[in-house]
């Protein structure tokens, strides 16, 4: 049976007419949602076949030794005969297995793709032993995979024999994908991702040019390379096909305890060849000839002129054993060919994992974007722009690392396109070389970066006397670093020779030294005199690196003698050394690019302003027609809410008055109410303090102020402006409200500075100086806000509500984290403040606080406010008394029975009473008459007591929101 309230809205509103163009359109909306529901909940289906087999290949020299091949093959369920796909070789890490790409072999297989894993000869259960991608043996086996590819009916074919096939690897997969393309032409596309050039140069570095034969042994990454030759486990990093789709493991880290079938005590399930020239090197330090040949046969720089599939190479920045210069110099040998080339650096790699969630998904993207166009033909033909990334902080929802990506036209190479020089100086100074290499300093550990913050060097070690430093004078400007800087040395060796790790660091003034990546330059120089005046100049190249210089930050050049990572001279001797002009950096210009997420968040993001700009047209259609309605049979009138041309008006009268709050209600949809009706002003020159009990209705009320939430009822005018969101006048208020958000490797004065250029204003209206001098912050605010203090970030946190010195600032705790010295200061900023006009209001639970320093106060209790006025007037009405009595235990049961409100001991016989409206002097002579001595008997004027008597004790929380 209907209401009566049902029966009058029925009369009040106009009924709806059912016409034919409104089914059609209610039965269009309706599909619309209908199937948008059922695309959101449709059950997965992953869209192909796995299928697991050992596939057996004739290979080696002679092509006759028999190999058999773990394999997986993913079908895609649309793949057939008369609609055949492309497919895709996917090639595992070094000491991995087929499946480590598992998870990037379905993800390649849903979109379409036939997809063949397999495990490298040597490893898992495969057959056969580790050559390093030779063309004898694991390129013949890949070879023999592709005749298997072609002879499938499902998949795509160019010609007999051949495939439409791309080769995508990480690592040694990486490797195995460069080294196929140059051996079969029928590969048509290459993703290879963290990996070499040369494993020569790999392996024996030589940062002066001098090439392999004159490099720096890798001792660290050459032991894992051959530990993990003996068990099966894979190389960090090294497991996915797309950076972030793969876990992978250090060699020997949960593999087997006795080595698998075919390894041998010494060799593990190397090739024999392979293991003499290993043990050769680490025992020596230093490559014959034949032993470089027998790397270079393995290397892509033996086959750059024959590659002709166009190349997606992706390179780690954070990688000491496959640095960002293997990746250039296959770039350059294959664009040489006249082949496509795109080069991406992302912030991961060897040392540094498979970096931030969005590298993973922009990689993904351009693997993806590179397949589809060179297999698939879909689109146009991607850019051979440049693509680096930058790490920009630190995700507030996540706590994970971000990165931003940036674009430069064309491929600058690793020495830019500008560069920049930094003049460092010093007087030359000798350094030990200790006898064996022990002790070492510490650069990268190889393998154990385990992520972006894991190789950001900040626990790079010298070794004191075994190293010299030179630094430059403060960087006037920030310089951003994109490629690999140079600088020059001079060294003096009694022996002749020497080697060095030259490294290049970055001095924040406040937190120390760091070295970019964890990368270091290892040199070895000959021919040396015996005295540094005699030493000829020498030029250095250091690492890639991608790395932000901060103004006010030093360079530090550091020529090391040892290095743990790398082998050095075993005989104890002293290099006398000595750095020449400055160091070269280079930079770019580049511009921001959105990566995939962002794309598809916008994507989605117009799809719901699409849906969302529907409901808002339909619901002004409705509102208006029941406006013309009401105001016909005079039901209704607009009031200055409902008119959105009335929100703006001023009210001249509250012009001068920072904040006028008046009828405030919030009451949630569950009829929760967290403010029921709340009413203060807040004048020039006033510092208030919020206050009441938890669940009174402080914080609903602030989140109120700053446009956190709407307010049920009431108004808001900030200097006369009704307080509506985006209004203009909100740039005459700062806050802190919800607590800061700051990028933790940027300076606390960078995080201010960034802070302000997003609001749109001139940073010469931030007024910083007379911000940072009110919040006392010194030259704390030039450290990494990754050093700072609970404490000081709460200072910054005001220093950046205080920026352009607002007229009205609203702080929520302000001294939540401080010490008590900092306390105090901040009792002495809030009050400096509130002068020349200004205002603050402040929420504390820090009674006596509030009391010493606001002016004013607003006591809010079960929301709304039961106190308002000067602090001296609130504490006046205060009902405690303090008794200085001889037996506090006999006076507080006569007090307790004299019916006062409440009774605390402070100890020394002092008791605090609350006496409720009890007459003074009868509680006396009550005390008296029980024999009780009383010493003294004074009114306890406090803003605690006040504040306990208003809210009856009740400090408990009641569930605000």
């Amino acid at each position: 049976m209907p209401t009566a309230l049902s029966a009058r809205l029925r009369r009040a509103l106009p009924r709806p007419r059912l016409t034919r163009r409104r089914i059609v359109i209610g039965a269009v909306v309706l599909a619309v949602l209908v199937g948008a529901l059922s695309w959101a909940v449709r059950p997965s289906s992953p869209g192909y076949r796995i299928t697991s087999q050992m596939i057996t290949v004739q290979t080696g020299p002679a092509g006759t030794t028999p190999i058999s091949l773990d394999t997986t093959y993913y079908q895609p369920d649309s793949a057939s005969a008369a609609h055949p796909a492309a497919a895709v070789l996917l090639a595992h890490g070094f000491g991995g297995t087929k499946d480590d790409v598992a998870d990037d072999a379905k993800d390649l297989a849903s979109r379409g793709y036939a997809v063949l894993a397999w495990t490298a000869e040597g490893f898992g259960e495969s057959g056969g032993q580790i050559h390093l991608d030779s063309p004898d043996w694991e390129v013949k086996d890949a070879q023999h995979l592709i005749d298997w590819l072609s002879a499938r009916p499902e998949v795509r074919k160019d010609g007999p024999r051949d495939p439409r096939v791309a080769a995508v690897g990480a690592s040694y997969g990486g490797g195995l994908a460069l080294m196929l393309a140059g051996y079969d032409r029928r590969v048509d596309a290459i993703v290879p991702q963290i990996t070499w050039n040369d494993l020569g140069n790999a392996f024996l570095p030589s940062a002066t040019g001098a090439g392999a034969s004159s490099g720096v042994f890798k001792k660290g990454w050459a032991g894992i390379f051959f530990t993990g030759g003996a068990v099966p486990a894979a190389l960090p990093g090294s497991g996915a096909a797309v950076p972030g789709a793969g876990g992978a493991t250090l060699p020997g880290a949960g593999g087997a305890l006795t080595p698998p079938t075919g390894a041998t005590p010494t060799c593990g399930r190397f090739a024999a060849d392979l293991c003499a020239a290993y043990l050769s090197i680490a025992t020596t330090g230093r490559a014959t000839p034949d032993q470089l040949a027998l790397l270079e046969r393995s290397s892509p720089a033996s086959v750059l002129d024959r590659i002709h599939a166009p190349a997606l190479l992706i390179q780690g920045q954070a990688d000491s054993l496959f640095p960002l210069s293997e990746a250039d110099a296959n770039a350059k040998g294959i664009a040489a060919n006249g082949t496509p080339v795109q080069v991406d650096w992302f912030i991961g790699g060897h040392d540094g994992g498979n970096g931030p969630q969005s590298d993973q998904d922009r990689n993904r993207y351009l693997t993806v974007q590179w397949l589809d166009h060179y297999l698939l033909g879909k689109g146009s033909a991607p850019s051979t722009s440049f693509t680096y990334s930058r790490l920009a902080g630190i995700d507030a929802n996540t706590d994970s690392v971000v990165a931003l990506g940036y674009s430069v036209h064309g491929y600058p190479g690793l020495s830019g396109q500008s560069s920049t020089t930094v003049t460092v100086a010093g007087p030359p100074q000798p350094a030990v070389n200790p006898p064996n290499g022990t002790p070492a300093g510490i650069s990268t550990v190889p393998g154990v970066g385990g992520g972006p913050a894991g190789a950001t060097g900040g626990t790079a070690q010298d070794v004191p006397g075994q190293h010299a430093d030179f630094y430059s004078e403060p960087l006037k400007s920030t310089v951003d670093v994109v490629g690999t800087p140079t600088v020059r040395v001079r060294a003096a060796s009694p022996t002749g020779q020497a080697v060095l790790f030259v490294k290049l660091y970055d001095v924040d003034p406040h937190s120390g030294a760091t070295l970019p990546d964890g990368l270091v330059a290892p040199v070895r120089l000959t021919g040396l005199p015996a005295t540094l005046a005699d030493a000829p100049a020498v030029t250095v190249t250091l690492p890639g690196i991608v790395h932000q210089f901060q103004a006010g930050h030093r360079l530090r050049v550091t020529v090391a003698t040892s290095d743990q990572a790398y082998l050095s001279p075993p005989d104890p001797t002293v290099y006398q050394l000595a750095v020449t002009g400055g160091v070269r950096l280079p930079t770019v210009h580049s511009t921001p690019i959105a990566s995939p997420d962002l794309i598809w968040r916008w994507i989605l993001a117009g799809l719901a302003a699409a849906l969302a700009i529907g409901t808002v047209v339909a619901i002004v259609l409705g509102r208006r027609r029941h406006r013309k309605f009401s105001n016909r049979s005079g039901s209704a009138r607009l009031s200055p809410r409902d008119d959105p041309d009335q929100s703006h008006l001023a009210r001249a009268d509250l012009a001068d008055i920072p904040l006028v709050v008046s009828g405030l209600r919030k009451e949630y949809g569950d009829g929760f109410v967290a403010v029921s009706k709340v009413d203060f002003t807040v004048r020039r020159g006033q510092v208030v303090g919020l206050l009441g009990p938890n669940g009174a209705g402080k914080t609903t009320s602030l989140r109120v102020l700053m446009g956190l939430t709407k307010p049920t009822a009431g108004d808001i005018y900030v200097f006369g402006h009704r307080l509506v969101s985006g209004a203009p006048v909100l740039s005459r208020l700062g806050a802190l409200v919800e607590g800061p958000g700051f990028l933790p490797h940027l300076s606390g004065l960078a995080n201010l500075q960034l802070y302000w250029r997003s609001t749109g204003r001139p940073l010469a209206d931030a007024r910083l100086d007379e911000a940072l001098d009110i919040a006392g912050l010194g030259d704390a605010v030039h450290r990494r806000i990754k050093t700072y203090s609970h404490g000081m970030r709460q200072r910054l946190a005001i220093a950046q509500a205080m920026l352009g010195l607002p007229e009205l600032l609203v702080l929520d705790e302000p001294t939540d984290g401080l010490d008590p010295p900092q306390i105090a200061e901040m009792r002495r900023v809030l009050r400096r403040y509130a002068t020349d006009g200004r205002a603050v209001l402040v929420s504390s639970h820090l009674l006596a606080e509030v009391e010493q320093t606001c002016t004013h106060v607003v006591v809010v209790h079960k929301g709304t406010v039961v106190a308002d006025g000067p602090v001296d007037d609130i504490v006046g009405d205060s009902p405690s008394v303090q008794f200085d009595v001889s037996d506090p235990a006999t006076a507080t049961e006569v007090l307790n029975r004299s019916g006062v409100r409440s009774v605390s001991g402070e100890g020394n016989g002092t008791l605090i009473a609350d006496l409720d409206g009890a007459d003074r002097a009868d509680v006396v002579a009550e005390l008296v008459r029980a024999g009780v001595g009383v010493n003294r008997v004074v009114p306890r004027r406090r803003l605690e007591d006040a504040f306990l008597s208003l809210v009856g004790g009740d400090t408990k929380a009641s569930g605000e929101r």
